[in-house]
């Protein structure tokens, strides 16, 4: 079978002439993801290489989550174009915090749910994050604090209130992964936010909501009545 390059194609057949004529919209995730990846192999050309990743990792988010290691076993990849890969992908979660920038205000627990949710779904283990906010409830930042095994032994309270009043924050928002994807919050989730909202409280910081993210979706303490009492 002879493999003609991605150049010698009709110009409505390649992804980079495609997606100018067209929009991004247009492209398959193999065409997107073989602009990114710039080139092939002697033996195979950028798409056919696109297209080997997805059935490899069935799928854009099983390639994205993969470790470095298991990603070069494929033939053609390397440190190079794992790069590539990867710093689109981050070039994309950028892009959704934007919203999120310091004194930006809120427009509503969507917008939140959406960013967080992009950028927390696929991590291989918990984090746990906190969105400062002042008393407008416009941005100050948001910081990744704990990683591991979110529960009362390894997210702490004076910590998060520390940070809390490093940045006069007047709120704040709260929210972790599950990596198993079921964001259904557990009762260790639930007592970390009890101490958690104590402990603010005893400085004035107010907890406006915990989304716990799993893989799609989020559970919001406060749409559930978990922050009362």
């Amino acid at each position: 079978m002879i493999r003609r390059s991605i150049p010698s194609w009709p110009i409505a057949e390649r992804p980079r002439e495609k997606l100018v004529e067209h929009g991004p919209q247009a492209l398959s995730d193999a065409e997107l993801l073989a602009i990114v990846l710039r080139s092939g192999t002697p033996g195979a050309t950028a798409l056919a290489l696109a297209r080997e990743l997805l059935v490899r990792f069935s799928g854009l988010r099983g390639l994205f989550s993969a470790d470095a290691e298991t990603v070069f076993a494929t033939p053609g990849i390397g440190p190079g174009k794992y790069a590539q890969i990867h710093a689109s992908l981050e070039l994309a979660r950028r892009c959704l915090a934007e919203p999120l920038r310091r004194g930006a205000v809120l427009e509503g627990p969507a917008a939140v749910r959406d960013m967080l949710q992009a950028r927390l779904q696929d991590r291989p283990y918990e984090v746990f994050c906190c969105l400062f906010l002042d008393n407008r409830n416009r941005v100050i930042r948001l910081e990744e604090l704990f990683r591991g095994t979110i529960d009362g032994a390894s997210v702490h309270p004076r910590e998060v209130v520390r940070q809390a009043l490093a940045c006069n924050a007047a709120a704040v928002i709260l929210a972790h992964n599950h990596p198993s994807g079921i964001a259904e919050p557990s009762q260790a989730d639930e007592f970390i936010t009890r101490r958690l909202r104590g402990a603010l409280a005893l400085v004035d910081i107010r907890v406006l909501d915990h989304l716990v993210i799993g893989d799609g979706t989020a559970v919001s303490f406060a749409e559930r009545g978990l922050l009362t009492g």
